[in-house]
C-alpha cells in the first residue's frame, strides 16, 4: 500500500485499484496494541487508525512491523519490535508510544502463542509456562506499564484479546485454553482495581482467519465454518471492531465483560 501527503490530509493508497482513501481527522487519543504485525492485532490497529488514533503496534518481527507501518501509514503508526514477555520491551513500547505521541490511552494486549498440540495429559510444563508467560503474564506487564505512565492518572481502556478455548473445554489446545482463561479472569481483576479511571474489557473470539490460526482451518476451511451460524470463520476486521467498540465513548459504561465474538458457534453448545 503506497502512502502520500495532499493538502495536510494523509491519503492512504488501499493497493487494490481503487485509488487513495483518506484517513479521517485526529481523534487526539493514542492506542498500544500489541502483536500486531499481522493477523487479529493488525485488524485491530487498522481499525483504530480509521478513526483517527494514532498507534503503536509491537510485534517480534521487525521486516514485518516496518510492512505494517507503511499499510497503516507511517504518519499515524509507530512500531517496537520485541518478544511480549521481555519486561524491558513492555517498558521500551509504553515509552516510545509517550515519546512519540505524548500519551496512551488505549492498550491493546493481543501478544500471544500456542506452540503445543496435542493432549493435557502429555503436555510439557516447560512449555506450559511459556504460554502463560506469553499470553498472560506480558499482558498484565504491558497493563501496570500504561497504568502507571499515563492511564492511572489521565484515564482510558485496556481491551484484552482471550479466545473461546478460555470459556470452554478446548481439546488439543489445553494450555493455549488454560491461559486465555487466565486472561479473562486478569480482565476482571484489572477492572476492579484501575476503576474508575481505567476501563478494562476482553474479547473472546472463535476461529478467525489468521496465519496464527491456520492450522485449525487450512484447506478445509468450508467444513470448519459449517458449524458457525453465521455461515464463516471470523476476519481480523470483526475483531478490530469489536476492540474499537470498546475503546469508544460507546462503551464507557461497560468494564470487566467479556465480549464473545464467535459468529455464534456458541449457539450449538445447547441441548436438542
Amino acid at each position: 500500500m503506497s502512502s502520500e501527503h495532499k493538502g495536510g490530509e494523509h491519503v492512504s493508497g488501499d493497493g487494490d485499484g481503487r485509488g487513495p482513501k483518506e484517513l479521517p481527522e485526529l481523534s487526539g487519543k493514542v492506542a498500544l496494541v500489541t502483536g500486531a504485525s499481522r493477523g487479529i492485532g493488525y485488524g485491530v490497529a487498522e481499525a483504530l487508525v480509521a478513526r483517527g488514533d494514532r498507534v503503536c503496534i509491537t510485534g517480534r518481527g521487525e521486516e514485518a512491523l516496518k510492512e505494517a507501518v507503511e499499510r497503516l501509514g507511517a504518519d499515524r503508526v509507530i512500531a517496537v519490535p520485541g518478544k511480549a514477555h521481555d519486561e524491558a520491551h513492555q517498558a521500551a513500547a509504553v515509552e516510545a508510544t509517550m515519546a512519540a505521541f505524548g500519551r496512551v490511552d488505549f492498550l491493546v494486549n493481543n501478544a500471544g502463542t500456542n506452540p503445543v498440540f496435542g493432549p493435557i495429559a502429555e503436555l510439557d510444563l516447560g512449555v506450559a509456562r511459556k504460554v502463560f508467560e506469553t499470553n498472560v503474564v506480558s499482558a498484565l506487564g504491558f497493563a501496570q506499564h500504561t497504568y502507571r505512565v499515563w492511564q492511572k492518572e489521565h484515564g482510558g481502556a485496556i481491551v484484552n484479546i482471550a479466545s473461546i478455548a478460555g470459556l470452554s473445554a478446548s481439546p488439543f489446545i489445553g494450555a493455549y485454553g488454560m491461559s486465555k482463561a487466565a486472561m479473562i479472569n486478569l480482565t476482571i481483576q484489572l477492572a476492579h482495581e484501575f476503576a474508575p479511571s481505567v476501563r478494562v474489557n476482553a474479547i473472546a473470539p472463535a476461529v478467525v482467519k489468521t496465519k496464527f490460526a491456520a492450522a485449525l482451518y487450512e484447506g478445509r476451511e468450508a467444513e470448519a465454518a459449517a458449524p458457525y451460524p453465521l455461515g464463516r470463520l471470523g476476519e481480523p476486521e470483526d475483531i478490530g471492531g469489536a476492540a474499537a467498540f470498546l475503546t469508544s465513548p460507546q462503551s464507557d459504561w461497560i468494564t470487566g465483560q467479556t465480549l464473545v465474538v464467535d459468529g455464534g458457534i456458541f449457539l450449538n453448545a445447547g441441548v436438542g
